[in-house]
Order: C-alpha cells, then structure tokens, then sequence
C-alpha cells in the first residue's frame, strides 16, 4: 500500500509540474473546459474466467496530448480452478472494489498509451464442487494497469477510447490475475464529457 501511495503522489506531482508549465505558458491557469467526467466498463476474461464491472472517473486534461486523474471500479468476477489433470475441484466468485489515478497519453489523436496504478478490496467465496462447502475470505491487492487503446478525444467536448491492459504487478490477489498468477487481459471502453464548452 505504501509503494502504491508514494507512486501515485509521485504520478500527480509530475503531471502537476507539466500541467503547471503548459498552463502558465499557454492558458493562464486551470480551465473548467478541460475537467471531465466519464465512466467506463471493464470485461476481461481467460482460461476458464471472465470478469466485468464498471469505472467511474474524473479527469483533466493537462494539455492537448496529455489526461490525468482518480477513477474507481466495481468488479465482478468467476473463475473455475482445476488441477493440473484438468479436473474442476472450486469455482471462485468474487466482487472487488478499488481506487487509483490513471494517465492517458494521446501521441497521435486516435491512440493512446494508458497507465493505472490501483488498489483494491477482494471479497471472494471459494465452493467446492465435491461437496459444494462455501468458504468467505477477503483480501487486498495493488494492481499496475498498463495499455494500449483507440479512440477519439476532443478536448472540451467528449471522448471515447478503448483500452487494452494487463497488470504489470505480481500480487496473485489481484483481480487482474489468474490461479496461476498469470496476467490476464483487461479491455476497457469508456466515455468522457467534459464539464465546461469549449471556447
């Protein structure tokens, strides 16, 4: 939690300093055309998994190529865990809730790099297909989103992306992360409106 903490005040102080630069140089200070709001939703899926949930957000964008902010998510996820036989002996279900800051790097005006340290809160039941007994256990995760996406962004008005991700951390708590610690690919699509027009 520390590490995710000291990443992420380090995150904000960088983009801060950018969007201090670019501001004082070109636009005179913070501008309310370039605050957003959006959401987004998250499937993922595997080898015998699939998970989806929602992602709310809020965003600035820092400069013409550059989006910063927090987003939350809600997921939703099951999974079947099997021997290496091939034979199911669980089924794992689990809703997780969380928080971070992301960055969206626009080089180009319909791709994106996007970047999003997060944490998140794991309650999971385990049922064994034997003799169905229901096991409850909770747990915490950091999880390091990293991807690649499309999509189209008009500052002050709207955007829309789609985003490709995997976790680059090694918690096997994570819900980004298969039975076998495997990284499993996150898909992302969402939506943006900015909050003031566009002058």
């Amino acid at each position: 939690m520390k590490k995710l903490l000291v990443f992420t005040g380090l995150l904000f102080l960088m983009t801060g300093a950018v969007a201090q630069e670019e501001t004082e140089e070109k636009e005179g200070g913070f501008k309310k055309e370039r605050l957003f709001i959006g959401g987004g939703l998250n499937l993922g899926g595997g080898s015998r998994s699939f998970t989806v949930g929602i992602m709310p957000e809020v965003g600035y964008s820092i400069t013409n190529w550059l989006d910063a902010g927090i987003a939350f998510n809600l997921n939703y996820q099951t999974q079947k865990i099997e021997d290496f036989s091939g034979y199911v002996w669980a089924k794992y279900r689990s809703f997780n809730y969380g928080a971070g800051a992301f960055v969206r790097i626009w080089p180009i005006d319909f791709l994106h790099i996007a970047f999003q340290p997060e944490y998140n809160w794991i309650d999971v039941t385990t049922i064994e297909t034997v003799n169905n007994q229901r096991t409850k256990a909770t747990y915490k995760a950091p999880s390091y989103l990293i991807g690649i996406g499309y999509g189209s962004r008009e500052v002050g008005r709207q955007m829309s992306y789609f985003t490709v991700m995997i976790d680059l951390g090694k918690n096997i708590n994570s819900p980004y992360r298969d039975q076998y610690n495997h990284a499993q690919p996150v898909f992302r699509t969402g939506v943006g409106f900015y909050l003031g027009k566009k002058k």
